[in-house]
C-alpha cells in the first residue's frame, strides 16, 4: 500500500534511551506539512536506556529526567515496542516495509580497549559491565565477585568515579536507592579495602565533575588519599586546570585532600596520576597491574618515562570510555565506533545520504557530551528528517497501517511490550520500594520484566 501526501508519515526509532525519546519529542513538536505517527523499538523490555541502567543508585537526582521522559512516551502518536532487538528480530528490511523513515539512536555501550596485555584476563573487567550489574540491567550476570581487597580503577572520568564509589559505599547507605537486592547482598559481602584509581595525565586532566569529585570526599568510613609526587609544578596540568571554573574548583579539592590527615578509615580511595597501564599481571586471573609514569614531551604529546610500578590487585575496571556496536545493513565507522552520518542523515559508502535513514546520540557522535548535547543532536537530525519526508525524498512502505508492525511481531512469536506494561512494570517497581521505605527496587530478570509488562 502506498502512502498519499494527505496520510501520516511512520518513524521508527531504534533505540527508547534519551536519544531516542527526545528525537520523537522533538519530531511531535515540529512544524511539518505531514501528520507523524511514531514507533519506539527497544531490545530491553523496558524504556530509558542509560537513565535507568547507567546512572550509579547513590545519584538518584539525575534519574528525576525520567520523568521528562515519561511526558515525551505517554504523548499521543508514540508507540513502545519492548524486548525487541534490531537486527535479530526485526531488520532494516522489515523496517522499510512498514515506516517512511529510521532514525538509529542506540548509544554507545561496548567498552574501548586499553590494548595492553591481560586485559582479557580473570578479573579484568569493562565499566559496562559493572555498571550494568549495579543497575540491574538484565543482560548482566545477577552475581558478582567482590573477593579482592585490593582493585584498580583505570580512568579519569565520572564513570570511573561511579565506579568506586560503589566499590567503597557501605550497603547502609544505598539504603534508601533503588539497588536490587542481589548487588545490595553481595555488595554487603564486599572484601574491598583499597581502591586505586590511575589517570595518564597529570591532575589538570581529570574528567571528574566537582559534584562528583567532592561527594568521594564525603563518604562516611572512607579516606581519599592522593601522592604529592603526583602534583609536581607541571606547566600543562596546571595550564589545564586554569582552563575553566570547574577545573579551578577540581583543584582546590585536591589542594584540599593534599592537607588531609588520614583517618584511618577501613576503606581507602587512591587518586593516582600521571601514570599509564602497561600490563595487567596474572596467570589465568588478575594478580596486579603494571604501570608506567608519564610525562608531556616537547610536542605536547603525553610520552613514558621508562619508570614502572607494580600495584598488587585482585581486579582492574577498566573504564576508559565507550564505543559503538554496528548494526545489521547499517554502515558502520568501526574506527570512531559511530555509523557515519552529515548532520543526522546517515552516509552510504560513497559518501552521499541513504534516504530514510538517520542518527541520532552517541551512536552519531561517539560517547561524548550530557543530555544537552543529545537535545542538540536529536533537533539537528529532526530539521534534516522534516525537510527530507516533506519533499518526498524517504521510503515508500509496502504496508504503513498501524496494526501491521503488531502483527509481525506477534507472528514471529516475539514477546513484545508495550507503553502500557511500561506502566505496569514501574508500579509494580514503586510497589517493592515501599515496602522497604524506598522509592522503587528494580527487577532485574528479563523474563520477570516481560511477565509483569504483559500482565
Amino acid at each position: 500500500m502506498s502512502v498519499s501526501a494527505r496520510e501520516p508519515r511512520r518513524v521508527a526509532i531504534v533505540g527508547a534511551g534519551p536519544a531516542g525519546v527526545y528525537a520523537a519529542d522533538l519530531l511531535l513538536r515540529a512544524e511539518r506539512p505531514f501528520e507523524v505517527q511514531i514507533d519506539l523499538f527497544e531490545r530491553l523490555p523496558a524504556p530509558y536506556g542509560l537513565v535507568r541502567y547507567g546512572v550509579a543508585p547513590d545519584h538518584p537526582h539525575i534519574k528525576h529526567i525520567v520523568n521528562a521522559l515519561r511526558t515525551t512516551l505517554d504523548a499521543s502518536g508514540v508507540r513502545l515496542f519492548g524486548n525487541v532487538e534490531f537486527g535479530a528480530q526485526i531488520g532494516l528490511e522489515d523496517l522499510r516495509a512498514h515506516y517512511d523513515a529510521v532514525i538509529f539512536a542506540t548509544g554507545a555501550l561496548d567498552d574501548a580497549s586499553l590494548h595492553v596485555p591481560g586485559e582479557n584476563l580473570s578479573g579484568s573487567f569493562g565499566a559496562s559491565a559493572f555498571v550494568g550489574w549495579y543497575d540491574g540491567h538484565p543482560d548482566f550476570p545477577l552475581e558478582w565477585p567482590l573477593d579482592a581487597t585490593d582493585v584498580a580503577v583505570i580512568g579519569n572520568g565520572n564513570v570511573a568515579l561511579d565506579i568506586t564509589r560503589m566499590l567503597v559505599r557501605s550497603v547502609q547507605d544505598l539504603a534508601g536507592t533503588d539497588i536490587p537486592e542481589n548487588v545490595e547482598q553481595d555488595l554487603g559481602r564486599s572484601r574491598v579495602s583499597d581502591v586505586h584509581v590511575f589517570g595518564r595525565r597529570g591532575p589538570g586532566f581529570a574528567k571528574f565533575s566537582p559534584l562528583e569529585t567532592r561527594e568521594l570526599g564525603q563518604i562516611p568510613g572512607v579516606d581519599v588519599l592522593l601522592d604529592p609526587e603526583d602534583f609536581v609544578p607541571d606547566p600543562d596540568s596546571d595550564a589545564a586546570f586554569e582552563a575553566n571554573n570547574q577545573r579551578k574548583v577540581l583543584r582546590r579539592i585536591f589542594t584540599e585532600w593534599l592537607g588531609r590527615t588520614p583517618t584511618g578509615a577501613s576503606r581507602r580511595v587512591h587518586l593516582h596520576f600521571r601514570w599509564r597501564p602497561a600490563e595487567i599481571l596474572g596467570d589465568g586471573r588478575v594478580t596486579g597491574l603494571r604501570v608506567e609514569r608519564t610525562a608531556v614531551d616537547d610536542r605536547g604529546a603525553l610520552v613514558g618515562t621508562g619508570e614502572f610500578r607494580e600495584f598488587p590487585v585482585g581486579q582492574v575496571y577498566r573504564a576508559v570510555g565507550y564505543t559503538g556496536s554496528p548494526l545489521s545493513g547499517v554502515p558502520f565507522d568501526a574506527d570512531r565506533g559511530v555509523i557515519p552520518n552529515s548532520e543526522g542523515r546517515v552516509l552510504g559508502a560513497d559518501g552521499s545520504p541513504i534516504p530514510g535513514e538517520y542518527v541520532t546520540g552517541w551512536i552519531r557522535r561517539g560517547p561524548v557530551g550530557l543530555i544537552g548535547s543529545t537535545k542538540s543532536d536529536a533537533l539537528q537530525t529532526i530539521t534534516h528528517l522534516v525537510e527530507d519526508l516533506g519533499a518526498g525524498r524517504g521510503w515508500t512502505p509496502r504496508d504503513g497501517g498501524a496494526g501491521a508492525v503488531p502483527a509481525l511481531l506477534s507472528e514471529r512469536k516475539i514477546e513484545y511490550t508495550t507503553l502500557e506494561g511500561w506502566h505496569r512494570l514501574d508500579a509494580y517497581e514503586h510497589e517493592l520500594g515501599a515496602a522497604q521505605g524506598r522509592d522503587r527496587i528494580k527487577v532485574v530478570s528479563r523474563e520477570e520484566m516481560v511477565r509483569h509488562s504483559r500482565g
